[in-house]
């Protein structure tokens, strides 16, 4: 892949709300990968990676944060997000919670909503139990498998 396409690909990447981009062509593969913007005051200049059939450097994880309350125990009854996304407590703004601390949780029953690619996938417990603690803030980016309600 020539230089002016890929300067293009990233110009394109970089114009948009894309933020990952892979081609495969017969001379070799192309990531380019904006960086997700820190939570810092101030204006960041994206980062882009792109290596034609190379593999892909690991960005530094975006710093995480603060959390109030301390971290689940490791034996705690966890659910867990099955998706990286937004992570949203109720079906709309203003709208009541799918469950409180205190609730009951049963198999099968909706706990959250995580939006990812503006669909909205509502999150169903796995497990029973009651909630003890909600461990993510409502509008909060969440990981693949990043614990959101602890159960006792």
């Amino acid at each position: 892949m020539d230089l002016r396409k890929l300067k293009t690909l990233v110009d394109l990447v970089s114009e948009s709300n894309i933020s990952e981009l892979e081609i495969t062509e017969a001379e070799g593969k192309v990531r380019i990968v904006k960086a997700a913007p820190a939570s810092v005051v101030g204006a960041l200049a994206p980062q882009y990676f792109a290596a034609p059939g190379a593999p892909m450097p690991m960005a530094a994880p975006a710093a995480e944060a603060p959390v109030a309350e301390a971290a689940p125990v490791a034996s705690a009854k966890l659910i867990k997000s099955p998706m990286v996304g937004t992570f949203y407590r109720a079906s709309a703004p203003g709208a009541k919670a799918f469950v409180e601390v205190g609730d009951a949780v049963k198999p099968g029953q909706a706990v959250c909503i995580v939006e990812a690619m503006k669909i909205l996938n509502e999150i169903e417990s796995e497990i029973d139990g009651v909630v003890k603690r909600v461990l993510i803030e409502n509008g909060q980016p969440v990981e693949y498998g990043q614990p959101l309600f602890e159960l006792e």
